[in-house]
């Protein structure tokens, strides 16, 4: 009987705890609600494995994790400025690392805090983009396009601007507290959120294919003005522009057996301050030439023909929507983005103005597609041959990052893949994968050698993808996307942009198609 009892009331006892730790935690619970932390149940848990399942293809090895921050980089909340929130859940170690788990699932080091950078950093990497050897066609622009050309380089970084922030925005959306979720990852989950339900992959195949288009022709033209200047700093010797261009194709064999960028961007740092000491050569000895400058050459009125190569020219200069979506992903905090793109492009677009303006006025009709062949044969070699370093340099990493986008659509894309896959379990490259890395060096010698035309080139990639991934698809995705959330003037702004984008990148297209047409016509050299 007394154990009967003792029975009864251990039940009783341990029933009574049961329902108090159950009350604590439960207020425990709402209390970090309230703060903004979650608590996921054992149906939530199995909800969002089930999400992870479905979207294994695009999200496969990542984690996600709680970042609680004042606001995130992007626009499209409701009332047109930043994106605020207490708490918002970032993707691929953008937030805090989980602890590990009790159980020492090997699955946990995927929570492993990943090294972030600053915004600084995140600005540095932005201004590379921006600010690198393709401003030396700006004065040509300036030459078609006068006082317009300088407004148009203004007008492009606000437009590129606002474009990166509005992109960054189509990341986000709200959960059902309000708070803004990272849902996205890339330009192309942005691009397939678009076309889903109907043509959930359209919209990555589109992107995909855009920015193939746009890293191949950046790594032709690293060839070609490769091959412009040094034929320009040695016009003496029996070598053509060609001929420069396929010695230069070959000391880029190497990048066919590149693993990683290791190696490569040690060197990054060094050749974009001799870029910025190249520049600052150049308006010195523009400056040095002041009281010759032609102010009566800037007009007001444009070359029809030509303006609108100047445009591609110009937008292909602000071309860094590509990697917004990652770069912003890996920033320590995200809501300082908006800020870093500000300073960076007002930055970028006051030396872009000066260094065309200033070099357009020393050598005004004269100047020529490529500005430093402009200087006088006993300083050109010089800066012609940092120039030429800074391209060879500058060259694996939109080759490396051209082949890493066609091994994964053609080669890793998991049972979908067309050909099987470049690496072997030992992860040494196959013969078809150093085949396609060869192909694609002798393909950019090829169009470098026999369109040997810098400006042309440059306009007409500015205009088919520059001005299709800066300025046409950032617009529509937003307004697909955040419809119901843009006020008007934001709707305005989005319609305008994608009307005045598709006009200009039309009219450049076929213009510079021509330029290349009448070039091969009249067997017109650089």
């Amino acid at each position: 009987m007394a154990t009967l009892i003792r029975s009864k009331l251990s039940n009783k006892l341990s029933n009574a705890a049961t329902t108090v730790s159950n009350k604590s935690q439960a207020k425990v619970s709402g209390m970090f609600a309230r703060m903004g932390f979650q608590a996921a149940t054992d149906e939530e848990g199995l909800g969002f494995a089930a999400c992870d399942d479905l979207d294994y293809d695009h999200r496969q090895g990542m984690q996600m994790d709680i970042l609680t921050t004042d606001e995130v980089g992007g626009e499209g909340s409701g009332d047109g400025g930043g994106l605020d929130g207490d708490s918002h859940y970032q993707r691929d170690g953008t937030g805090p690392a989980r602890s590990a788990s009790k159980d020492g699932d090997p699955a946990n080091e995927l929570n492993e805090e990943k090294p972030k950078i600053t915004a600084w950093e995140a600005g540095w990497n932005v201004t590379n983009a921006i600010q690198g050897m393709f401003v030396l066609g700006l004065p040509y622009a300036i030459l078609h396009g006068g006082y317009l050309g300088l407004f148009l380089i203004i007008f492009a970084a606000v437009v590129c601007c606002y474009t990166g922030k509005i992109l960054i925005a189509c990341l986000y959306e709200e959960d059902e507290d309000g708070r803004l979720v990272r849902v996205r990852e890339s330009y192309v989950d942005i691009a397939n959120a678009c076309c889903a339900p109907r043509f959930p992959a359209l919209g990555g195949h589109i992107v995909n294919v855009a920015q193939i288009i746009e890293l191949v022709m950046t790594c032709i033209l690293y060839v070609v003005v490769s091959g412009n200047l040094m034929y320009n700093s040695f016009p003496n010797m029996p070598i053509s522009q060609k001929s420069w261009a396929i010695l230069a194709t070959v000391a880029l064999l190497p990048c066919a057996f590149l693993k990683s960028l290791k190696a490569v961007s040690k060197f990054s740092l060094l050749c974009t301050m001799a870029h910025f000491v190249i520049n600052i050569l150049v308006i010195a000895y523009c400056l040095s030439r002041a009281r010759d400058w032609a102010w009566d050459k800037v007009k007001f009125y444009i070359d029809v023909k030509k303006f609108p190569i100047s445009i591609g020219i110009i937008v292909f200069s602000y071309t860094s929507q590509i990697f917004l979506p990652s770069l912003e992903g890996n920033m320590q905090k995200p809501s300082e983005f908006h800020c870093m793109m500000n300073w960076t492009h007002i930055a970028a677009c006051i030396l872009k103005g000066l260094f065309a303006l200033v070099a357009y006025l020393t050598w005004a009709d004269a100047t020529k597609e490529v500005i430093t062949d402009n200087l006088p044969s006993t300083i050109r070699a010089v800066v012609n041959i940092f120039l030429v370093a800074k391209a060879l340099l500058s060259y694996p990493l939109p080759f490396f990052a051209a082949v890493e986008v066609l091994e994964k659509s053609f080669f890793q894309d998991g049972g979908r893949a067309v050909f099987p896959d470049c690496y072997g379990g030992d992860g040494r490259i196959k013969s078809w994968g150093l085949a396609l890395r060869c192909t694609l060096v002798v393909f950019t010698l090829l169009m470098a050698v026999f369109v040997p035309h810098f400006a042309l080139l440059m306009g007409l990639t500015g205009s088919l993808t520059g001005a299709g991934l800066c300025f046409l698809l950032p617009s529509l995705f937003h307004l697909r996307l955040l419809w119901r959330k843009l006020l008007w003037h934001q709707v305005f702004f989005d319609v305008a942009i994608f009307v005045i984008g598709g006009i200009c990148s039309i009219s450049g297209f076929i213009h510079s198609m021509e330029g290349l047409v009448e070039a091969f016509k009249y067997n017109i050299e650089e």
